[in-house]
């Protein structure tokens, strides 16, 4: 075996070392650049790895942290993932329940055919809001509210169903807090409205009084009248029975004497007068009785002009200073409702005029009404200083009052608002373009 060796220095040695140098410089740069994409696809790998796992913790906090059930199951309905919450229903570990049939949570035969028919009718639009019972972990039958939603694959296919379900106690008790709450308010706020009429009435007691006063006087006065008359009628009377013929004369000096005979044409006049004081008493009292009872809001239909007339006549007699009110009402202005409580929401709005010119130099209100649309429209224009803008959005809120301490509740309009709404109407508050503010209370007119 013979072996040709070249010379190092020969021409074809040096081309030959020349080509393996830059052969292996080249291989060299291809094992950095696969090296260099490996160092970054790991580093990639790693982020993906840490970004999985941090989703994969936020997704286990989430599905712990539920108060709802969940179950997650394939397509033969078999469980594959399962939350804390049914784990603590169910008194079982996820890993017992897992691969297990979640038809066997619920609580009997009958359950499960129920269950297994509206899966499978509605597998694929979803299950929303139905009702079964469920076994819980102590051996109780608990109602649950279960809402079924399928899984699908990126092509479409489905893979299974997500179930989650509440159960039905705890939304019971959560209806059952709030209808007691519910009822709380509508009892505070029946409360609230007697507690203001209270404190209308309060005010109203010098003007009821002096209302009264009238009447009374008128029927005591004319009782003693009619008392003078009954003694001059019964000796009248005894001299007539007990005298003869012949004291005739005597008789009729006697009648002259004690006038018998204006007396006779008098008492018509005493008794109607006493009639009539005893009729506005008793509608007065009647009045205030209507006012101050515990309303029950029974719809009947009401006399506008008479409320805003009774409503001014109580409140200017009130008003410790000199306060004028002009009414211009139309006549017949009807609508349906509670006469005791109209009468508080313009009773109010009187007072408040009221008060808001106590210090002016004219202390006036001017009361008009229209019909508009369908709506009596009342609008009251005092004389007072107005309202600040700063308190024009806030004027029927409770509580708010800009009243001395001791002289409002802030109550008032804030319950008037309340009882037109109820009537089906709307209570409006604005500043005149000089000085006064308008009221304006519209109420749906009583067609005939």
């Amino acid at each position: 075996m013979s072996t040709t060796v070249q010379p190092v220095n020969s021409p074809l040695g040096a081309a030959s070392d020349g080509l393996g140098e830059q052969a292996w410089i080249e291989v060299i740069q291809k094992m950095d650049e696969v090296y260099n994409d490996l160092l970054q696809y790991e580093v990639a790998l790693e982020e993906k790895n840490a970004a999985l796992e941090d989703s994969h913790q936020f997704i286990e906090s989430v599905l712990a942290s539920m108060s709802d059930i969940l179950i997650v199951c394939d397509r033969n309905g078999n469980i594959e993932e399962v939350n804390t919450s049914l784990c603590h229903f169910a008194g079982q570990e996820a890993e017992a329940l897992e691969k297990t049939p979640v038809f066997n949570l619920f609580a009997d035969d009958i359950e499960r055919a129920k269950a297994r028919e509206v899966f499978a009718r509605f597998g694929r639009e979803g299950v929303h809001d139905c009702e079964f019972f469920l076994r819980a972990g102590d051996g109780s039958t608990v109602p649950v509210s279960m809402n079924c939603t399928p899984r699908l694959s990126q092509t479409g296919k489905l893979m299974g169903m997500v179930v989650t379900g509440r159960p039905v106690g705890e939304l019971r008790r959560a209806y059952q807090a709030l209808r007691q709450a519910h009822e709380d308010l509508k009892r505070t706020q029946s409360q609230l409205l007697h507690a203001e009429k209270m404190v209308s009435l309060g005010r109203l007691v010098a003007g009821v009084a002096h209302e009264l006063n009238n009447p009374i006087s008128f029927v005591l006065g004319n009782v003693l009248s009619l008392k003078r008359y009954a003694q001059r009628l019964e000796g009248y009377l005894n001299a007539v029975h007990t005298s003869d013929a012949a004291d005739d004369e005597a008789l009729k000096v006697m009648r002259q004497e004690l006038r018998i005979d204006r007396i006779v044409a008098d008492m018509p006049h005493l008794i109607d007068g006493m009639i009539e004081g005893a009729e506005r008493t008793r509608d007065i009292v009647d009045a205030l009785k209507r006012f101050s009872a515990v309303d029950k809001m029974t719809p009947e239909q009401v006399s506008l002009n008479e409320v805003v007339e009774r409503s001014v006549r109580w409140v200017v007699q009130s008003a410790a200073a000199r306060f004028s009110v002009d009414i211009d009402l139309p006549p017949g202005l009807v609508c349906t409702g509670s006469s005791g409580q109209l009468q508080q929401v313009v009773m109010n709005l009187v007072q408040n005029a009221c008060d808001a010119t106590t210090n002016r130099p004219e202390a006036a209100l001017k009361i008009t009404g229209s019909v508009e649309n369908g709506m009596v429209c009342l609008r009251f224009v005092d004389s007072g200083p107005g309202i600040s803008a700063e308190h024009l959005d806030r004027l029927f809120e409770p509580f708010f009052t800009t009243k001395p301490v001791g002289q409002g509740t802030g109550l008032g309009l804030s319950i008037s608002y309340g009882i037109v709404e109820r009537h089906g109407g709307k209570l409006e508050a604005a500043n005149l373009p000089g000085d006064g503010a308008e009221f304006i209370l519209s109420l749906p007119v009583e067609s005939h």
